[in-house]
């Protein structure tokens, strides 16, 4: 998961702005969906010089941007509909909290969708700016987080037709919140296989590292759900000028999908905390067996190092140092006390 610098915005002009985010090497498209109940019409790859007005009140519509590193095209697309510099220079900065701003004229929502990868973890800032019947997203690369919603307004599936700009921001968001689930999910899967690899007592360092690294992503979603969270509460209690009050049902939904994920969260890091301290436990236990048997090792060998230590003093006047068989009985008496002692620490459970 590689995060952008940040923005030091004190060090440049306000009228200046910069995408924080990578440059991709693909250009900026603009999809224009103009619809109603009745009607639908599809503008792809669309101009810049070719925006509408979107003035028609009988009709709701949905601009959705691909690409945010082509700055003059962002800038031109956000002054062509009133946009104020604030919400551009937050719109261009994909390093920063997730929040919602709000003005007369329309609702600024950015926040930050995820998706599942072999490779890393994929983080992605998206941006919303509606009013009552228009939705512009802003997303940094094109993905396929809304597919479906282009489904449902061409084949006029559901109530997203029938329906003002609220409605759709809630789809959205929906959606946006069920890759959430479909990280967490993809999480909890690998943490179960770490789960049966530390019971089978193979704790490895690169589980830890595996651990931690886990830790990091859950903290990310659980950061990122709470200003969806706050948004839709907000959204509840009529707060927000754009969600009109029959639609605050469909945001009291969204604050429950957020609970959830919240308190998935949660356990996926009680879960996490666990087997890292099962982790060092399973440590510990190899520890303690390894320094057992050393300390039973040494233990046996103190009498017979005693013993050993008598005899090679060079005394002249040692009795036994005379005795013919001297040397066996002294091995002898070795063994007999190694014996006893093996036969005490066994009878003790010590090993």
């Amino acid at each position: 998961m590689i995060q952008p610098k940040p923005l030091t915005r004190k060090k440049y002009n306000p009228k200046d702005f910069i995408y924080t985010g990578h440059v991709a090497n693909e250009q900026v498209k603009l999809q224009l969906y103009i619809y109603n109940a009745d009607h639908i019409e599809v503008i792809s790859d669309l101009n810049i010089a070719d925006l509408p007005e979107l003035e028609n009140k009988n009709y709701n519509y949905w601009l959705n941007i691909h690409g945010l590193h082509d700055v003059d095209k962002v800038v031109n697309v956000c002054n062509k509909y009133d946009i104020n510099d604030l919400i551009i220079q937050d719109i261009l900065d994909v390093n920063q909290r997730p929040k919602h701003l709000e003005s007369e004229n329309l609702t600024f929502l950015t926040i930050k969708s995820v998706s599942p990868s072999e490779q890393s973890f994929l983080t992605e800032q998206i941006s919303f700016v509606f009013t009552e019947n228009l939705v512009i997203s802003f997303q940094e690369r094109k993905a396929d987080f809304f597919k479906h919603l282009r489904s449902r307004l061409v084949e006029n599936k559901g109530l997203v037709r029938q329906k003002k700009a609220d409605f759709l921001i809630y789809l959205m968001l929906e959606s946006l919140l069920d890759n959430y689930f479909n990280v967490l999910d993809d999480i909890q899967s690998q943490i179960d296989k770490i789960n049966l690899i530390n019971l089978k007592g193979e704790s490895e360092h690169g589980n830890l590292v595996f651990i931690e690294e886990q830790k990091k992503k859950v903290n990310f979603i659980k950061k990122a759900i709470f200003p969806i969270k706050e948004f839709s509460i907000r959204a509840e209690t009529n707060g927000l000028v754009h969600v009109r009050s029959g639609q605050i049902k469909y945001f009291q939904e969204i604050k429950d999908l957020c609970l959830t994920l919240i308190d998935n969260c949660d356990m996926i890091l009680s879960i996490l905390e666990s087997q890292t301290n099962l982790f060092f436990a399973s440590q510990g236990y190899r520890m303690n067996q390894v320094m057992k048997t050393l300390t039973i090792v040494s233990t046996i060998f103190i009498p017979l190092t005693f013993l050993a230590g008598i005899y090679g003093m060079n005394f002249n006047n040692m009795p036994e140092l005379k005795w013919q068989n001297g040397y066996f009985m002294v091995l002898i008496l070795c063994l007999i006390i190694a014996f006893l002692m093996i036969v005490y620490f066994k009878r003790k459970k010590w090993f």
